[in-house]
């Protein structure tokens, strides 16, 4: 079970990280341009965030998670880590 809480570990990191430059972008341009479709981005960011953190906090601390939990907490963040990724290269492009 080592193996699928490091990748979750780093998934969930990698989404922290994603998550936390987008806001910075997003932020960014909610102060330049004050649009709804900024402000919501922003919304979005942040929601996402929490919501990664915690995930992050839970598979830190998995000692009790059963297997099949932490591999569909792996999966999940995998999945998540990749259209984070795509919305990531559109976004910088």
């Amino acid at each position: 079970m080592v193996g699928w809480l490091d990748v979750a570990r780093v998934a969930s990191a990698v989404n922290v990280g994603l998550l936390l430059s987008f806001g910075y972008v997003w932020g960014r341009n909610h102060l330049e341009l004050r649009t709804r479709q900024t402000l919501g981005l922003l919304v979005f960011a942040c929601c996402l965030l929490a919501a990664n953190l915690l995930a992050l906090y839970y598979v830190t601390a998995a000692a009790s998670l059963q297997p099949s939990a932490i591999r569909a907490v792996a999966a999940l963040q995998l999945l998540q880590a990749v259209g984070l990724l795509a919305l990531a290269w559109v976004t910088w492009n």
